[in-house]
């Protein structure tokens, strides 16, 4: 079994992926606890679900600083899962172990291959808008005459009023509670709380893919809305699971001591890595974690 200092330095790189990417960690402590640790796939997930919640508090703190999270979607999403997350630990504890396991590995792969399919489509967005903009800069300077310079600038001027007006009137449609966006956010909230509480993850792998391609958030904001809802969903699952008696709660703080400091740093992180770049680097984080999974059962 690793060591107090082992884990929580293990737990840094664990929260640096977490505020990054707006997951819990669970996603990496489910399989940490089980490899390293030698715990039984319940006091796994038990224990994982217990360091998730001062993971999250601690990137969203940062979070919130940065403005790179919608509140609202989150308390929603959250509040939501709250009421989802007791019923998946309770299909946990009636599951073999192999059910557990071979279930967050499938929700995992999945979210995985969603997410790498839209990084690579903005990757090649962002290659085609760079190899255009040459192009413009050279007509702009054949153009030169300072008449027309200054048309330029003006126009320039008025575009990036617009694109900023743009930017505003998209974020406030990203929280408009219209009774159709608010039964989006219930839905996504109880499906990441289920799967919360049954494989022991905060449900971050699940909503920001989900919050991406369903509310058309970015990145950016999509990482920071999760924690908020991770903060809340799985605190439920986390009463019950102690009560079960399945928390190890030395291991868990353990990793916390780490998790909580690493997840600050992911989450200032977010800001300086392109949107392309953090869908990529999501993607192939939750499928190297699917693989992992899998090919742990198989041999174990």
């Amino acid at each position: 079994m690793l060591s107090f200092v082992a884990a929580a330095i293990i737990g840094v790189a664990i929260g640096i992926l977490s505020g990054m990417l707006g997951i819990g960690g669970g996603t990496v402590m489910v399989p940490l606890f089980r490899l390293a640790f030698g715990l039984d796939p319940l006091a796994a997930t038990a224990t994982s679900l217990f360091s998730i919640i001062p993971t999250s508090l601690a990137g969203l703190s940062k979070h919130l600083r940065n403005g790179t999270c919608i509140p609202r979607i989150g308390l929603i999403c959250g509040c939501a899962g709250a009421c989802a997350s007791p019923l998946g630990v309770l299909a946990a504890t009636h599951s073999p172990n192999w059910a557990v396991m071979g279930g967050t590995s499938l929700v995992i792969g999945y979210s995985s291959i969603t997410m790498l399919r839209r990084g690579i489509a903005a990757v090649r967005a962002e290659r085609a808008a760079a190899a255009a903009s040459p192009s413009k800069a050279i007509g702009a300077e054949r153009a030169g005459a300072d008449a027309t310079a200054s048309k330029a600038a003006g126009a320039c001027a008025e575009g990036v009023k617009d694109a900023e007006g743009a930017r505003s009137s998209t974020e406030a449609a990203h929280v408009a509670m219209t009774t159709r966006t608010v039964a989006a956010m219930i839905a996504i909230g109880l499906i990441a709380g289920f799967m919360g509480g049954y494989v022991g993850v905060g449900g971050g792998f699940v909503m920001v893919p989900l919050f991406i391609s369903v509310l058309g958030i970015s990145m950016r904001e999509a990482s920071g809305t999760s924690l908020v809802a991770v903060c809340i969903l799985a605190v439920p699952g986390v009463i019950e699971q102690a009560l079960l008696g399945n928390v190890h709660v030395s291991v868990g703080l353990a990793i916390a001591v780490g998790s909580m400091p690493g997840s600050i740093l992911g989450a200032s992180l977010v800001k300086r890595i392109p949107e392309s770049a953090l869908r990529l680097l999501f993607a192939s984080f939750l499928l190297v974690v699917a693989v992992i999974l899998v090919l742990n059962e198989v041999v174990g």
